[in-house]
C-alpha cells in the first residue's frame, strides 16, 4: 500500500498530453510548457504539476481553512506512526465477506489534500481519470464499475472494465497477487470466481477493496505500457477527494515506478510549485549535473519509504547548539504529501528558539494549531533569518522565507516546523520550489534551486 496521505496541501498535478481532454485547461498549462521544455534534454516522460489552490488544477478541492489543513497533517503523522508501530487496525471491507474471510485492514497513512493529483489514461481504447500521486504509497488503484459496494464522487466517470478490451483481472494464483502483502501491508484474498483481492488502508480509515488487475496504462503525449497492474476498486470510502483514485511511487515492485522502470529507468523528478505558479513531475531520465545528493538510507521500519540522513540546520550561518546525534538519532522520511517539516524534538526546540531570537523585534502571537512559534504580521513584512538544511553528503536546501515561515491567516505568521514523534518527515513546504530527484536506481536523492516558482 503506502503511506497515502491526509488532507493538507493537495499539490495537483496533471498530464501535458492529449489525454488532458476531460479535464479543464487555463493559460497556466500553455505558460509552463515553455519552461517545461527546458527540461527536455533528457528522455524521460514530463507531466505538469499544479498546487490544489491553483486556477489551473484540474480536481479543485474545496476550500479548507488552514487549521483544518493542519489537523489533517497532524493525522498524516500520527497514522505513520501506527503503521510503523502496527498499533491499530481497521473494519473489514463487505467485499472480502463472501469469500469467507476476516482479515482487519492495517493502518497506513491518512489520504486526501496532502498529494499531487495527474492524469493518466487507461484501457483500449485510453479514458482519462484524475489520479492521486503519493511518494510513499505502492499499490496504484482506482473506482470501477460496478461500484459493487461503494465509489466516492470523482471527476469524470468511472472507469469500466468491461469497455476497454485489454482488461483483464489477476488471478489468485499469479505472482502479483503473491506480492500485494508487501505492497500493501494487508494480505490478499481470492474471490470466489478465482480472482485476487487487495486491500489498500489507509490510516485516517480511508480503504480501497477491490479487484486487482492488469490494463494499458497511457501517460505523456500517449507512451502506452501494457500490463499495468493496479486495483480495480469495488469499495472505496474516505478523503480521497474528487479523485479517481491513486498511483504510487514508493519503492515496490508493485508501484507505478518500479513497473515502469524497465522502459524509463528507475527513477524521478518532481518540483512543487506555489499556488502562484506550476510544477512538474519526470519519470526516467534527468540532467544529473543539476542536483546535489545524499545517499537513500535503508530502515527496517519501512524499506518502500525514501529515508535520508539530515545532518544539521543553519540560521544565519550558524549551527543550531545541538550534538549531531540528536539529527541522526531519529530516522528522516522526505515526503511529497506531508505539508509542515516534523524535526527531532530537541532539534526544533533549538530551530523555534533561533528563529525566535532572530525576530525578537517583531510582537509574538499564541500557537496556531500545531505550529507554536508565531509572529503578529504577514512573512512579507518580517526579516526571517536564512536557514539551511544539510543532508548526508553535503546537499543542502538553502530556504527561502517562504519555505520557513507560512502565513496562517491574515494577521499570523508562525514557524512552518513542528516536533517529530519517532520519525522525522521533510514535508513539501521546505521542498516547495526546489526540483527533487529520487534516483532509486542509484540509491541517492538530489536537491536544486530553482525549479519552479
Amino acid at each position: 500500500m503506502g503511506w497515502l496521505l491526509s488532507l493538507p496541501f493537495f499539490l495537483l498535478l496533471t498530464a501535458a498530453s492529449s489525454l488532458e481532454e476531460d479535464v479543464p485547461h487555463s493559460s497556466c498549462s500553455s505558460k509552463f510548457m515553455d519552461e517545461l521544455r527546458l527540461l527536455n534534454d533528457s528522455s524521460g516522460l514530463h507531466l505538469t504539476l499544479h498546487h490544489p489552490r491553483s486556477r489551473c488544477s484540474p480536481a479543485p478541492f474545496p476550500n479548507l481553512t488552514f487549521s483544518t489543513i493542519l489537523s489533517h497533517d497532524e493525522a498524516r503523522v500520527r497514522s505513520l506512526t501506527a503503521r510503523l508501530t502496527k498499533t491499530e487496525s481497521l473494519p473489514v471491507s463487505p467485499l472480502l465477506r463472501p469469500a469467507a474471510v476476516s482479515i482487519p485492514l492495517s493502518p497506513g497513512a491518512s489520504t486526501g489534500v496532502g498529494n499531487y493529483v495527474t492524469q493518466i489514461g487507461l484501457g483500449k481504447p485510453a479514458k482519462s481519470y484524475v489520479m492521486v500521486v503519493d511518494t510513499g504509497s505502492s499499490l496504484s488503484w482506482l473506482q470501477c464499475s460496478p461500484c459493487r459496494i461503494y465509489c466516492h464522487d470523482q471527476v469524470g466517470s468511472v472507469f469500466d472494465p468491461a469497455a476497454s478490451a485489454t482488461y483483464r483481472p489477476v488471478s489468485c494464483s499469479e505472482s502479483e497477487c503473491n506480492s500485494l502483502e508487501s505492497a500493501t501491508l494487508n494480505p490478499s484474498a481470492c474471490s470466489l470466481d478465482d480472482v485476487c483481492i487487495y486491500q489498500a488502508s489507509y490510516g485516517d480509515r480511508s480503504f480501497s477493496v477491490g479487484y486487482l488487475s492488469k490494463d494499458v496504462l497511457s501517460l505523456g503525449s500517449g507512451q502506452r505500457f501494457a500490463g499495468f497492474v493496479y486495483g480495480c476498486g469495488q469499495d472505496n470510502e474516505g478523503l480521497f477527494g474528487r479523485s479517481a483514485g491513486l498511483i504510487g511511487l514508493a519503492r515496490n515492485k508493485l508501484s507505478l515506478l518500479s513497473q515502469l522502470a524497465p522502459s524509463l529507468g528507475y527513477s524521478f523528478s518532481y518540483c512543487l510549485s506555489t499556488a502562484a505558479s506550476t510544477g512538474y513531475l519526470s519519470i526516467g531520465s534527468y540532467n544529473a549535473g543539476q542536483f546535489s545528493y545524499t545517499p537513500m538510507q535503508s530502515s527496517s521500519l519501512d524499506n518502500s519509504l525514501y529515508f535520508v540522513r539530515l545532518t544539521s540546520i543553519t540560521v544565519g550561518g550558524r549551527g543550531l547548539p545541538v550534538s549531531s546525534s540528536a539529527f541522526t538519532g531519529t530516522p528522516t522520511i522526505i515526503d511529497s504529501g506531508t505539508v509542515i517539516t516534523r524535526l527531532p524534538s530537541n532539534v526544533y526546540a533549538a530551530l523555534s528558539s533561533a528563529i525566535a531570537a532572530a525576530l525578537r523585534e517583531y510582537p509574538r502571537q499564541p500557537a496556531y494549531s500545531i505550529l507554536d512559534t508565531c509572529f503578529r504580521g504577514s512573512l512579507s513584512r518580517l526579516a526571517v533569518p536564512a536557514v539551511a538544511m544539510v543532508f548526508q553528503g553535503g546537499a543542502t536546501l538553502r530556504l527561502a522565507p517562504r519555505n520557513v515561515m507560512i502565513d496562517v491567516d491574515g494577521s499570523t505568521t508562525c514557524l512552518a516546523f513542528a516536533p517529530a514523534r519517532r520519525v522525522a518527515i521533510i514535508g513539501n513546504k521546505q521542498q516547495e520550489t526546489f526540483s527533487v530527484v529520487y534516483d532509486v536506481g542509484r540509491s541517492r536523492i538530489g536537491f536544486a534551486a530553482g525549479g519552479c516558482g
